[in-house]
């Protein structure tokens, strides 16, 4: 509604409705003011939830049942690599390998298109996989790539690709088809025939790969080692990969090439890996502390002699204070009546940690078994105690995080209600305001009026004079 702005009374009334609707606004600025300050705190609240979830994950490469292993695994041949899962057995042992993992592939003799039977129709295409199952391919036409299209559609035991193979004497393009195994190791292996399943039953069926110009590329093989080569105990190992699983309870063995002597494999304790996990440990929980104290302070500034106190976003907060505790408390107390300071993880006067990478290197060399377990207990200890705060579904900060956005949300639809009274609310003072100055013009009007009708009224003039009788 357009506002008469003074045109009778000569007030300023738009901004006198302005001062007004400051007055109306008040509480609605309040709401802002308690929604800016919660989602200030949410969002502190998620950063610290980030971190203790970060927390929990660097424990769990420390300590529990997933676990980074603490042992490793190293080779003498460069082509050959180990790795030890937990619980493979410390010591030095020789793999003699003799040969790799092949994937069948086979190549036909040159061809210009696919051929016919004696009645004109396709020729029928059949693969026998290792373990006798065939797979009957009848292509769409005599097309090389319909062949090409039709075996890679089949699901079978290989697939099939159209190779160049030059031009016949009639200047004609060649092609040779190549079948390549799907599946690596002798397990992979496969026959190709031209025929029907029934044909290779009956052995009337043709092997492509004994015709003229056919060969066999590699053969389907699995790669084979030796364990304990050259004694009464020799053990052949075979895999369809170039990875020996288990060659030991925990240790794989990858070979790239075939040494030319046996690989010696050493499997002991990752104690660089040790020390990295357990200070990646010490840094997480130090993130933290450090994230709750330094939004837990309170300041003083003074300037020109007046002081103001300013407080942090999580000060006097009871459940951030709970998890900086059970952090703290899980860090630093003892393990089997021994303080974590034996493993290197020292607590400061701050409340923070610092870890000594000389004294967790002494311990190890002491003492390894005592050692890992204890810094398993602890990380363990930490992971529990993050997960308890962090856990999507029932962590204290998670939990507290949801509270808080749904008192957002509800702040969000009082501020928005406001908006609809106040707006009703500065349409009613301006239909006030035009109304006063509707009846101060009516007034007006009413009093020029009255004006010029006295000024119109005719004058008597009274004059005395004296007579004598």
């Amino acid at each position: 509604m357009a506002s008469i702005d003074g045109l009778a009374s000569g007030l300023d009334t738009t901004s006198l409705i302005n001062s007004l609707m400051k007055v109306e606004q008040l509480p609605q600025q309040q709401l802002q003011l308690r929604q800016q300050t919660g989602q200030t705190l949410i969002s502190a609240l998620q950063q610290l939830n980030t971190k203790v979830a970060a927390l929990a994950d660097t424990g769990r490469t420390l300590g529990g049942p997933t676990a980074t292993s603490a042992l490793t695994a190293t080779t003498s041949a460069p082509s050959v690599t180990a790795t030890a899962a937990t619980g493979a057995p410390a010591g030095t042992f020789a793999l003699t390998i003799d040969r790799l993992a092949q994937s069948q592939v086979d190549v036909t003799g040159t061809m210009t298109a696919w051929p016919t039977n004696a009645d004109g129709s396709v020729a029928t295409l059949t693969l026998v996989d290792a373990t006798g199952r065939t797979t009957e391919i009848t292509p769409a036409s005599t097309s090389l790539q319909d062949v090409v299209d039709a075996v890679n559609a089949s699901g079978g035991p290989a697939t099939a690709v159209k190779v160049k193979a030059g031009t016949a004497a009639d200047g004609t393009a060649q092609y040779r088809l190549q079948f390549s195994a799907t599946t690596s190791g002798a397990a992979g292996g496969f026959t190709v025939y031209r025929g029907t399943a029934a044909d290779v039953t009956a052995g009337t069926a043709t092997d492509l790969m004994g015709e003229s110009g056919a060969a066999v590329v590699s053969t389907a093989q699995d790669a084979s080692a030796r364990l304990y080569a050259g004694t009464a105990a020799e053990q052949v190992i075979t895999s369809s990969t170039n990875t020996f699983t288990g060659v030991l309870p925990g240790v794989d063995v990858t070979a790239t090439t075939v040494p030319d002597s046996p690989v010696t494999i050493s499997v002991g304790l990752d104690k660089d890996g040790v020390v990295k996990r357990t200070s990646a440990l010490v840094d997480a929980v130090n993130g933290v502390l450090s994230a709750i104290s330094s939004k837990s302070s309170v300041t003083t500034t003074s300037t020109t002699g007046t002081s103001s106190v300013t407080s942090g976003v999580f000060t006097g907060n009871s459940t951030v204070s709970m998890v900086s505790d059970q952090i703290g408390a899980a860090a630093y107390q003892p393990i089997n009546g021994k303080s974590p300071a034996t493993w290197g993880i020292e607590l400061n006067k701050d409340g923070t940690f610092t870890f000594n990478e000389d004294t967790l290197r002494s311990a190890l060399a002491t003492d390894p078994a005592g050692t890992q377990a204890a810094l398993a207990a602890l990380a363990t200890r930490v992971t529990d105690a993050a997960n308890s705060a962090s856990s999507p579904a029932s962590g204290s900060l998670s939990t507290m995080i949801q509270g808080r956005q749904a008192e957002d949300s509800d702040l969000t639809d009082q501020i928005s209600s406001w908006d609809t009274r106040l707006a009703a609310r500065r349409a009613t003072l301006q239909s006030l305001y035009n109304a006063m100055e509707g009846s101060l013009g009516a007034l007006k009007s009413q009093q020029s009026w009255l004006t010029s009708q006295i000024s119109s009224l005719p004058s008597t003039s009274y004059s005395s004079s004296s007579s004598s009788n």
